[in-house]
């Protein structure tokens, strides 16, 4: 029997149909083995030595892994073909003392029957510099992340933390807004003449004059404009005559699948990362079992495979025809700063169409599964042909001009429409000839102002991270939407906006950590990485060279007596110990109050209960009574005097006394009832 180690359950019962008798399939739900939270746990003072322990939530796991593995005749390790995944694998191999350098790895693009066969005959050893590559990045995070965090927390609010990639991206939306409250609008103007020749209505838009462009920037000068074309006749100067083309657009990559489905099925990152997932991972389909839909849904490569390419050209040709079908293959360039691991994202086969599974699939898994098929279709087709028409009309030294597009050859376009060209609307033109004298219906005038950069969406964010060299293809989604797990930005719609706790953050680390919390050096340090991974940099010295210089920046941070903390805010409750007023303060929980006779005074009160309305009244001295949680989250009810009185209930007190046995009566539901007695009467 061989075991096969993979990562998500999920895969396993896709696998075991696959590879069938002789082989287990066990996995191991991430990672078995990685730093411990409670502390740094990398020596820097020994090399960078990271201290390895065994996930405690999987020991249980780890010993039934080394009991199969014992019995096995070869285990052979199939984590997710990319760094990460090779780091899961390194980490496996230790757990089970297998020799790294032996050939026990295997690895395939898509989960399916002749990718998984094909893997097996092509075992391989563990690439230690892809482990080597991971594991700097890992020890990176660590560093900036556990001694950068205390710092924030100490100087701007309790519980914040800070990450090497995290804060650059929540930078990015602080600047943006920044920039927005910034922007200066400027006033311009637009003319135009509406004109019919038949049935057709179209426009032309003033753009020169005395053949220079123009710019109209006050109703003074759109005055002067229409005094003088007032009464002129419009006549047909010039007509151009070209055609254009448009070439398809590559296969999805993680960030372009993101920010398509964003845009295109208004889904949200989290939402799109889980419904890839699955169908990478495989999911029930009718007739079938278990099936996977997609490759591999991590990647910066738009590579394809010579026989996906040929399977889709093939279909192409039977299903559109082959006047579809480019002379050959599309092949599209990889950005340069591309790991280039594996393939775009694509479909697995193409003949199992989105219509075919749709009954088997989720509402969102079946709309992202239609629009991977389609862009991959897409991507090997030949290019859309327009025929374009630019006509040039004078009035008296005044240029308007009109533009005309007419598809002429659908192309890609018959099955996939890019997002920016679904929203362009263009003017449809009749039959014109120069020097023809064009009737005009009415001249247009319309004031307009210039526009601020707009707020980043999490799909607009993903582009320009992607853009700008910040981060990898499996940390987008992750980074983006920890800034609203923990309010540094909130959600207007679709668009981030940074809280107030979000810019004090970004300030505080332009202040004193710019040289490292920036654009320039986070993709510095990406290129660093894959210098690991393709030229066998030592890591040790790249995590080096960076510590040496983030450590003087922590030293004078820390020592700074610049802080950004909350100011107390005082209120009209009075300290019922000395009389003072209580001041609102932040702590590592949250608010509290605390006396302002500090520190003669150290009482403290929890802030939530004096936000509270009181829920009854307290038999004992008639002060209100407030609701409380226990530690295992179970409501009581006790007297807001938690000093001098120590009245508590399970129910709610009425104040009002039992007829029967004069014990408090507590309401329950719609029952008033007696807390000693049977009495009870309902409301």
């Amino acid at each position: 029997m061989k075991l096969v180690v993979i990562e998500a359950p999920a895969k396993r019962e896709t696998l075991k149909k696959y590879l069938g008798e002789g082989y287990e399939v066990f996995a191991t739900k991430g990672h078995i083995r990685d730093l411990p939270t409670k502390s740094l746990s990398i020596d820097l003072n020994n090399n960078y030595e990271p201290h390895y322990e065994d996930n405690p939530d999987k020991k249980e796991l780890i010993a039934e892994l080394q009991r199969k593995a014992k019995k096995a005749d070869e285990v052979l390790i199939a984590t997710d073909p990319d760094r990460e995944g090779e780091a899961i694998a390194w980490h496996v191999a230790h757990e089970l003392n297998l020799d790294p350098n032996t050939k026990c790895r295997i690895q395939f693009n898509e989960i399916s029957k002749k990718a998984v066969l094909k893997a097996l005959t092509e075992p391989r050893t563990i690439d230690l510099q892809l482990v080597n590559a991971q594991q700097a990045r890992r020890v990176l995070d660590r560093i900036v992340g556990y001694k950068l965090s205390p710092i924030l927390s100490k100087k701007i609010a309790p519980k914040l933390s800070a990450g090497r990639v995290q804060s650059v991206a929540l930078k990015l939306v602080v600047d943006r807004e920044i920039e927005i409250e910034n922007f200066k609008p400027e006033e311009y103007w637009n003319v135009s003449a509406e004109h019919q020749k038949g049935a057709i209505k179209f426009k032309s838009n003033l753009t020169h004059y005395k053949g220079k462009k123009i710019k109209l920037e006050n109703k003074d000068q759109v005055d002067k404009v229409l005094a003088d074309i007032d009464g002129k006749d419009f006549v047909v100067e010039e007509i151009k005559r070209t055609t254009s083309k448009s070439h398809a657009p590559a296969p999805f990559t993680t960030s372009t699948m993101q920010q398509d489905a964003g845009n295109k099925l208004n889904m949200s990152l989290k939402k799109i990362t889980s419904c890839a997932q699955e169908l990478y991972e495989g999911v029930e389909v009718k007739g079938e079992g278990k099936m996977a839909l997609i490759t591999y849904i991590r990647t910066d490569s738009t590579r394809v495979s010579a026989d996906a390419q040929q399977a889709c050209r093939a279909y192409i040709a039977e299903k559109y025809g082959k006047e579809y079908v480019p002379e050959k293959p599309n092949i599209y360039a990889t950005k340069s700063n591309a790991q280039d691991a594996h393939e775009a994202i694509r479909p697995i086969s193409m003949q199992v169409t989105p219509e075919m599974v749709k009954d088997s699939l989720t509402k969102e898994n079946y709309k992202l599964y239609k629009l991977i098929y389609e862009r991959f279709m897409a991507s090997q087709m030949v290019e859309a042909e327009y025929s374009n028409v630019n006509i040039s009309v004078g009035v008296n030294d005044y240029t308007f001009k009109a533009t005309g597009k007419t598809l002429e050859f659908a192309g890609f376009t018959a099955v996939y429409k890019e997002y920016t060209e679904e929203e362009k609307k263009e003017d449809k033109l009749p039959k014109l000839e120069e020097k023809e004298q064009l009737k005009v219906l009415q001249i247009l005038k319309e004031q307009k102002f210039t526009k601020p950069p707009a707020r980043y969406t999490e799909t607009s964010l993903v582009k320009a991270m992607e853009e700008k060299g910040i981060g990898r293809p499996a940390t987008y989604a992750a980074t983006i939407t920890i800034l609203t797990a923990r309010s540094y930005c909130t959600k207007d719609g679709k668009y981030l906006v940074p809280t107030e706790l979000g810019r004090h953050i970004t300030e505080y680390l332009d202040q004193f950590f710019h040289g490292v919390i920036n654009v320039k050096f986070t993709a510095y340090m990406e290129q660093r990485l894959d210098d690991i991974a393709e030229n066998k940099d030592d890591w040790h010295d790249v995590v080096d060279n960076f510590w040496n210089g983030f450590k003087g920046l922590l030293s004078r941070a820390d020592a700074s007596s610049v802080t950004m903390k909350a100011q107390p805010v005082e209120t009209d409750i009075l300290c019922e110990k000395c009389g003072h007023k209580m001041l609102i303060r932040e702590g590592r929980y949250g608010k509290f109050l605390g006396c302002s006779n500090f520190p003669k005074c150290r009482n403290i009160r929890p802030y939530e209960e004096e936000t509270k309305k009181p829920v009854g009244v307290c038999p004992q001295c008639g002060k209100g009574v407030f609701a409380y949680k226990t530690k295992r989250g179970k409501n009581f009810y006790a007297c807001e005097d938690r000093e001098g009185c120590n009245f508590m209930s399970w129910d709610i007190p009425t104040g009002e006394m039992c007829p029967n046995c004069g014990k408090y009566l507590v309401k329950k539901g719609k029952v008033v009832k007696c807390s000693a007695c049977d009495f009870r009467a309902e409301i």
